[in-house]
């Protein structure tokens, strides 16, 4: 088996040769298809997270992440073999040779809040790809066949970004599903905005207003149905934004989550407005805290989104034949460059690995 892991943080990836494991218990062997390469895969290369306000990064040694460790938490991969305590109820749908799409967001299991559905926000998560081995490989074992969705016949590169930007953002429209009559500000025109935009057009919003830097993304996000864009740079920026809504705004979505970005959301919004927060760029927060009771804002965390979204979303793409997000595929080989380009920001959409 071959896979390209994180030996050192900040250090190019490893390329290890290892014997294919087989399946023990109720763990399925796959045979990877397509395996994402997402912006959180950068944070983990790097080690932590910045918290801002001069306070010590966040580590991700400190919190459990051992190395080394093979990334890759988007992934699809076709069924290869079963472990021995797989039992026929476990499988569902699926069989050998099948192609699913792996959830990787896996908690302990047993805590209230595994067995209520929201493994996601376990606190002592599993999550493949993060604190278990993951995608950038040719196979990988998932712990039970549940974490499977069957494609049925969804292409498996345009597919494996579901796991995590489609979830994420899709966990993230329906916390503001109340305000879709009105334009969502969205700030991040990547792969997360691009595939938002495409997402709340299938769940039946009236459009969003895309905030990004790059020129090259705005000019993406308007190609993909945008209602305006707008730079955050421009010196009129918050008067753009009103003007290009036209009316109150009543939600936005932060796909960076940095101060700048949360500070111009925070400022667009209305009274009685929401933010929702699902970036992890870093940095501290510079709001002025009067404001947030004088205005009545909800400011609120979305991290990723449990297993039952994820087949709603799989579901959502089926019947409303939703348009894939732009993807550039690109050899497992190359796991390391594609890390770097979306490090330097020169990716549009998403970069996929097919091993």
């Amino acid at each position: 088996m071959k896979s390209f892991k994180v030996a050192d943080f900040k250090a190019p990836l490893q390329e290890f040769d290892e014997a294919t494991p087989q399946p023990s218990g109720t763990q399925v062997l796959i045979k990877v298809k397509a395996a994402g390469v997402c912006h959180s895969d950068l944070h983990i290369w790097e080690g932590g997270y910045d918290l801002g306000h001069g306070r010590k990064p966040l580590s991700l040694k400190d919190r459990g992440i051992s190395l080394p460790l093979t990334m890759g938490h988007e992934t699809v991969g076709e069924i290869l073999a079963f472990g021995p305590d797989v039992k026929p109820t476990d499988q569902g749908d699926l069989k050998i040779g099948d192609v699913g799409l792996v959830y990787p967001w896996i908690g302990c299991g047993k805590c209230a809040t595994c067995l209520g559905g929201d493994e996601n926000m376990c606190l002592t998560p599993r999550s493949l790809g993060v604190y278990c081995d993951g995608g950038y490989s040719d196979h990988m074992l998932v712990p039970h066949p549940r974490y499977l969705l069957n494609l049925r016949g969804l292409d498996p590169a345009t597919t494996a970004p579901y796991a995590c930007s489609g979830v994420t953002t899709y966990s993230a429209l329906k916390k503001v599903e109340q305000h879709f009559d009105t334009p969502i500000v969205m700030f991040g025109a990547g792969g997360l905005g691009l595939m938002a935009l495409s997402l709340l057009k299938a769940m039946g919003g009236k459009g969003a207003i895309m905030v990004d830097i790059d020129a090259r993304k705005r000019e993406a996000a308007e190609k993909a149905g945008a209602l305006a864009t707008v730079d955050p740079k421009a010196p009129d920026a918050l008067e753009q934004l009103a003007k290009k809504a036209g009316g109150p705004i009543r939600a936005v979505i932060d796909l960076v989550g940095n101060a700048a970005t949360t500070q111009l959301g925070f400022d667009c919004l209305t009274k009685g407005g929401k933010l929702v927060i699902v970036g992890l760029f870093g940095g501290g927060a510079t709001w002025a805290l009067p404001l947030i009771p004088i205005k009545a804002i909800t400011i609120q965390g979305s991290y990723v989104g449990n297993l039952r979204e994820t087949q709603e979303l799989l579901d959502l793409v089926r019947t409303k034949k939703v348009p894939p997000i732009p993807v550039t595929t690109a050899p497992l080989a190359k796991a390391n460059e594609a890390l770097v380009q979306l490090q330097q920001g020169a990716v549009v959409g998403r970069t996929v690995l097919t091993p």
